[in-house]
């Protein structure tokens, strides 16, 4: 709980929270662009059609 009746997130904890969540999307990015994975996604997709 906080003190002072102070809620929800400071601007810089916002700003720190924001970099954090672009980072993981980056790192997502990166991880779903790679060719094992799209070679492992397009297998399952043409096993799943098929």
């Amino acid at each position: 709980m906080r003190g002072g009746g102070e809620s929800g997130m400071s601007t810089a904890e916002y700003a720190v929270g924001t970099l954090a969540a672009v980072a993981f999307a980056g790192v997502l990015l990166k991880v779903l662009t790679s060719g094992t994975v799209q070679s492992a996604l397009s297998a399952l997709i043409e096993r799943a059609l098929s």
